[in-house]
């Protein structure tokens, strides 16, 4: 996976995002961290194509993030499951795969009981959200998004809503589709999830770039910025 930052900024009432240049080469996973109001999760909204920037220019994989084609090369996890409730697990994936992707209701189907059996939902396809769990209506949002074949899948703190027990459902699985050959870009608040989970690590302190590289530097932060973030951040056990 390729990301390219150059010169971004990103405004709502103020200023969110600050002139930020970066470029990677060649990840599977890069996880965005920082305080609440850090900027994160807009940057993350930026990355997908949901937002537009201010300023600035995105490239991901080569795509220029603003081409409404560059959408259909993504997949989206938000913080709630989006699933529409009146549906099932199934049919949430089976519906997206007919209208957005011209799959015959056999095809759909066929594909969507792949991916639910990936993410360990075989066995709950014919239930609606409010009958799973948390966690499961939560893998099931990862299975719709993967089933739409993106090149990257992004996640915005796909565990934020949920209890301890069940974060370790969802990080579980999502730690076993690391090596699918997607990339990934995340946003979560466990870190030993990040250190486990991504190869690269971006550290936002209001609004700009305060410090990136490897996963090690959560254990040796160079900056005074992220050795207070890691001083400060609940130790929420992963594994």
């Amino acid at each position: 996976m390729k990301v390219e930052l150059e010169r971004l900024s990103h405004s709502y009432d103020v200023e969110v995002l600050h002139d930020l240049s970066l470029t990677l080469n060649d990840y599977k996973a890069v996880a965005i961290i920082g305080m609440s109001g850090s900027g994160k999760s807009t940057l993350l909204r930026i990355l997908s194509g949901l937002e537009r920037p201010s300023a600035g220019t995105v490239r991901v994989n080569n795509h220029d993030v603003t081409n409404a084609e560059y959408r259909k090369q993504v997949g989206f996890v938000f913080q709630h499951h989006s699933l529409f409730p009146h549906l099932t697990l199934l049919r949430n994936i089976t519906l997206v795969l007919e209208k957005t992707r011209g799959y015959t209701p056999e095809e759909a189907s066929a594909r969507a009981m792949e991916f639910l059996d990936l993410l360990h939902l075989g066995d709950q396809a014919h239930k609606r959200p409010r009958n799973v769990s948390g966690g499961q209506a939560q893998r099931g949002s990862i299975a719709r998004a993967l089933s739409l074949d993106p090149e990257v899948v992004f996640l915005d703190e796909p565990t934020s809503a949920l209890d301890p027990i069940l974060t370790f459902e969802v990080l579980s699985a999502i730690t076993e589709l690391r090596n699918i050959g997607k990339g990934f870009v995340l946003v979560s608040h466990v870190m030993n999830f990040v250190a486990a989970f991504a190869d690269y690590v971006i550290y936002l302190h209001q609004g700009r770039i305060a410090e990136h590289g490897a996963p090690t530097i959560l254990d040796n932060p160079s900056s005074r910025e992220l050795r207070d973030f890691m001083a400060r951040v609940p130790d929420l056990s992963f594994r």
